[in-house]
């Protein structure tokens, strides 16, 4: 069948550049989801989107859609028509589905008796006449919070259209889009080549608006650039540029022509902190910093124009005025704040509410830091190192009063550090402070020292068994306090420092420090269940079978770190030769042993076994008991299933040899005692019996 390339782009005013990739990735879902629906065949996509355009090239898209006979089957023919032969609710309901009289349904024998059909033949239409309304339909989907109008148009979209480009090969698609008429020609950059730019075939779009049009359409091509020019000029200064992946992606979707250039600035601002001129340069003129080969911040920064000037240093010179005056202003705010202590600053956290239920910002803190000592007893965590991590967690929030925080929220805990390094305090403690807020979000990394895991930790339980106590949870997709995202830390935090901590009698300890303010009576079984079922969600996202986790999860654990371990063994125990039939074994068992009642630890007694497969299984289950206890006891989970998996074929002769359910009572209960206490040997670790067999 004959294919074509389809070009489609939408010229409209500058987009939002935080929400350019969004906006673009929606759009080529749509059509792909558009063109399938219509049973359109077609190829690759490729994406294009600048500040001006969204654009996709869609290559071997067919010139029309396949003729098709549809076939529907209706009721009997018994159902059909009643004794008078009238034609009854299910055939008049059946016709009506389908369109058509009575007259144009045809009765049909099958093997199963007579039915009645409909059958319809469809003559595909072109793609060119198709293609207006699948557009329209896909920009009408695109996930735009707040469409706009402009002039005098009915139409809305993220930003006002200027042109709409709907081309298969070299012929244009007539069409009327969002009040724009479909053209044959593109626009370049708005000053280096704001002509228009026509287009011979939809496969030189790109190629065109490179070289003509001073654009660079593809996003990927254009960051990488940036992230090169940026890279080579701070080279040349004998510094390295501080690419925030972040800025990068604004930076790249704020530009179609990217120049970067290198601009100064005092270096008395260098007794800033460098987070602090990061922050500024990044916040106001989304630059990037420059550092030393010893990481130390030099008095550069790299900005990227949208235009290729004359007078590049006119360009640089403006910058570097608006960067003077930004990085006074946060200057100012640092030397201001640095006139009273972080104490002072937690004593204004009083007048801050933190939720109206659960009290001020000063009783959240005074809460953390109850259950960051909590934490270090927990741990056995010397007392004097103890202090100092409750000091942590009751100053983790003072720099929110702080003016530098005012200014660049973002740097929370992190100007915290530098202030409690001002004050005198430890180095445990300011870096507890910088870095109790993560991790930020998925894959941030975690606090690289104790005390700034346990303030994590206690910051994000009090905010958990809060928000829960006063029954706001988690709704739907709506999560105003970041709920899913702190139990996913605390979570991390717990297993990848490997603190053994009890997540229950942690959570309990927290809601106590709340005293009577916490309405919900369930608050630490509804908040432990919300945790565990997060914690399943994240190993899930990390690959881990289901059937595993919930073989864990069978035996309520509550401490996470003892939970990950489990997991791991059971992973390793899943790939041992005799797992699969172990794990069949432990199912027979389990419903063997579902209705008995009163079978318990009893003595295993040889004398009782009435086959030498019944002996050694006696033997062994006695055996592997007193050699997996202290297994058991040092958490070597991994170890004690490879030492039981050699009970594979003993268990195997048993069932085969042994009659479980005899009808002489001893007996029966005697082997039921056996089976008993087998599942108890795998049960000290899961639930074998839910792995698949």
């Amino acid at each position: 069948m004959q294919t074509h390339d389809l070009l489609i782009e939408i010229g409209t005013e500058e987009l939002p550049p935080k929400q350019l990739q969004t906006l673009i990735q929606a759009f080529a879902t749509n059509i792909q989801s558009e063109l399938n629906n219509k049973a359109l065949a077609h190829g690759q996509i490729k994406c294009f989107a600048t500040p001006r355009r969204l654009a996709l090239l869609i290559e071997n898209v067919v010139a029309e859609q396949e003729s098709r006979t549809v076939e529907k089957r209706g009721p009997t023919l018994k159902a059909a028509y009643d004794a008078q032969g009238n034609a009854t609710i299910a055939c008049l309901g059946f016709a009506n589905a389908c369109g058509v009289t009575l007259d144009e349904l045809e009765v049909r024998k099958t093997d199963q008796g007579s039915w009645l059909f409909f059958t319809s033949s469809y003559v595909g239409q072109s793609t060119s006449a198709l293609l207006p309304e699948i557009l329209v339909s896909a920009l009408s989907r695109l996930p735009i919070p707040k469409p706009m109008r402009w002039g005098s148009h009915a139409a809305a979209f993220i930003r006002p259209i200027h042109w709409v480009v709907l081309m298969l090969d070299d012929k244009l698609v007539r069409a009327n889009i969002f009040e724009q008429k479909t053209v044959k020609h593109t626009y370049g950059h708005r000053f280096h080549h704001p002509e228009a730019i026509n287009i011979p075939h939809a496969q030189s779009y790109e190629t065109l608006l490179k070289k003509e049009g001073y654009v660079i359409p593809d996003y990927h091509e254009r960051r990488q650039i940036i992230d090169q020019q940026v890279q080579e000029i701070a080279k040349k200064h004998k510094g390295k540029a501080t690419v925030d992946a972040s800025l990068l992606d604004e930076v790249t979707n704020l530009v179609e022509w990217p120049v970067a250039l290198l601009g100064k600035f005092d270096p008395s601002f260098l007794e800033l902190p460098p987070e602090v001129i990061a922050t500024s340069l990044k916040t106001h003129q989304k630059s990037f910093s420059v550092a030393d080969d010893r990481g130390q911040t030099l008095p550069y920064f790299i900005t990227i124009s949208n235009i290729e000037s004359k007078d590049p240093q006119r360009v640089i010179s403006g910058n570097e005025r608006v960067i003077r005056a930004r990085l006074s202003d946060a200057k100012f705010f640092y030397e201001a704040d640095l006139k009273h202590t972080l104490t002072q600053d937690l004593e204004r956290t009083k007048n801050v509410i933190f939720q109206k239920q659960l009290g001020s910002l000063f009783e959240k803190a005074k809460r953390i830091s109850m259950l960051s000592h909590y934490l270090a007893e927990q741990l056995n965590i010397s007392s004097a190192q103890g202090k100092e991590i409750a000091e942590a967690g009751l100053l983790s929030k003072a720099d929110l009063m702080t003016n530098m925080v005012a200014e660049f929220p973002e740097l929370q805990g992190t100007i915290g550090y530098y202030y409690a390094k001002n004050d005198g305090l430890s180095d445990d403690i300011a870096t507890a402070i910088k870095t109790h807020y993560q991790p930020r979000f998925a894959g941030d990394a975690l606090p690289h020292t104790t005390a700034g895991a346990l303030v994590s930790v206690a910051d994000k339980i009090d905010t958990l068994t809060g928000l829960f106590g006063v029954n706001q949870p988690p709704t739907g997709e709506k999560d105003p306090f970041g709920l899913r995202r702190a139990a996913i830390g605390v979570l991390r935090t717990l297993v990848e420092k490997k603190l053994p901590v009890d997540l229950f009698a942690l959570l309990h300890a927290s809601v106590e420090q709340y005293g009577n303010i916490l309405d919900n009576p369930q608050t630490e079984q509804q908040t432990f269940a919300f945790m565990m079922e997060r914690l399943r969600a994240w190993y899930a996202d990390k690959g881990v079978a289901s059937e595993i986790i919930s073989a864990v999860l069978a035996k309520s654990p509550t401490q996470p770190l003892d939970l990950h371990e489990r997991i791991q063994a059971v992973q390793h125990f899943q790939r041992l030769p005799e797992a699969k039939a172990l794990a069949a074994a432990n199912k027979r068992v389990s419903r063997i042993l579902k209705d008995q009642k009163q079978i318990g630890e009893k003595p295993l007694n040889i004398n009782l076994s009435e086959s030498p497969a019944e002996h050694q299984l006696i033997t062994l289950v006695k055996e592997k008991t007193k050699e997996i206890e202290p297994l058991y006891q040092t958490g070597k989970y991994t170890e004690m299933l490879t030492s039981l998996a050699t009970l594979q074929t003993p268990v195997d002769h048993f069932f085969d040899q042994v009659m479980v359910m005899t009808d002489d009572r001893v007996l029966r209960q005697h082997r039921l005692s056996i089976l008993y206490q087998l599942q108890q040997l795998f049960l000290r670790v899961a639930d074998i019996s839910l792995l698949a067999s």
